[in-house]
């Protein structure tokens, strides 16, 4: 049956009974709109000027002579192009089921609640397999296979490895990271690791008796980072109706040191960004609506987005890898 077209549909905020979006995102492990901001846009497509950066690293003269002028900038910009892309959800919501179970749950927050959750983790792949990912960053300016697994409490060396990283990006780019970016298996690795409890201790940020006394804070404090993104959310990578086989979106392989944007200023070098329309209703986390589809006797809840998530500068981060056994 085809879909009706927008006129039918009704906006339901009522169904997104959650708290902020970026909160939200954070308390159910989702991390990709953290590393690639949203940034809103006026078209669903178009280009834009990037500032190089052989610009950021130049070398002027400041000096004036008597009479003279002043030197004057001249930065040169390239282009890049987004193009974003409508992605969306539907759960129906059958009138008999509804009726039967309305003791139990409310089926149409249920179904609200799935075809959210379905948009935010295909989101989420798609930014993990952006960004961890060896085949972009390739290269000893823009990768490195650590030597010692963080998984290896005693012999492991995280600080050095991040250093090291955050070195990298410095001397390629300028731009010095202001985050590490790892899943949660690997941060619970790194709260063992006797080179961060040493840290800790020896630095009087704490003295930590177990792994769970360790925060994101004080790791990134031990970085000298402004902050730890740790992502939290699985996969089922198996075929509907079979056994579940559960992985991590983001990869225990792998970590990343980046320059993440802090602000809404295209002009910005960092990481990258999430382009996003909303001329056409969308909203970042997703806009839910409902219409009727009477040849099921169903309310169709359906949950869209309009976005583009986009790497802007390569050289921004550095791929860690080799990270757990």
């Amino acid at each position: 049956m085809p879909s009706p077209n927008t006129s039918l549909a009704t906006l339901r905020p009522d169904l997104a009974s959650f708290e902020e979006f970026d909160l939200e995102m954070q308390r159910r492990g989702y991390i990709g709109t953290q590393v690639l901001p949203v940034m809103g846009v006026a078209k669903q497509s178009g280009t834009f000027g990037k500032i190089t950066l052989e610009s950021l690293l130049q070398n002027r003269s400041v000096e004036r002579a008597p009479g003279g002028g002043y030197s004057r900038g001249d930065w040169d910009f390239g282009t890049d192009s987004f193009a974003t892309t409508e992605r969306g959800a539907e759960e129906p919501v059958d009138d008999r089921e509804s009726e039967l179970y309305s003791e139990y749950f409310d089926a149409e927050q249920v179904s609200a609640a799935r075809a959210y959750e379905a948009v935010l983790q295909a989101q989420e792949q798609r930014i993990a397999a952006l960004l961890f990912n060896a085949t972009t960053w390739t290269g000893a300016s823009l990768t490195t296979g650590v030597t010692n697994e963080w998984d290896d409490a005693a012999n492991a060396t995280p600080i050095d490895d991040v250093e090291a990283a955050v070195r990298k990006v410095w001397e390629g780019t300028g731009l010095w990271p202001n985050a590490l970016m790892l899943n949660r298996l690997v941060f619970r690795n790194l709260r063992n690791c006797a080179q961060i409890i040493e840290r800790i201790t020896a630095s009087g940020a704490g003295s930590p008796a177990k792994a769970s006394d360790v925060t994101a804070q004080m790791l990134a404090a031990v970085f000298d980072l402004e902050r730890i993104v740790v992502g939290g959310n699985p996969k089922n990578s198996a075929a509907e109706g079979q056994s579940a086989s559960i992985a991590p979106i983001w990869s225990n392989e792998y970590a990343m040191v980046a320059k993440l944007a802090t602000g809404n200023d295209i002009r910005e070098p960092c990481l990258g960004r999430t382009f996003h329309w909303d001329a056409d209703g969308s909203m970042p986390g997703g806009a839910i609506e409902t219409y009727r589809d009477e040849t099921v006797r169903s309310e169709i809840v359906r949950v869209r987005h309009d976005v583009h998530e986009k790497v802007l500068y390569v050289g921004a981060a550095h791929l860690l890898s080799n990270i757990t056994t």
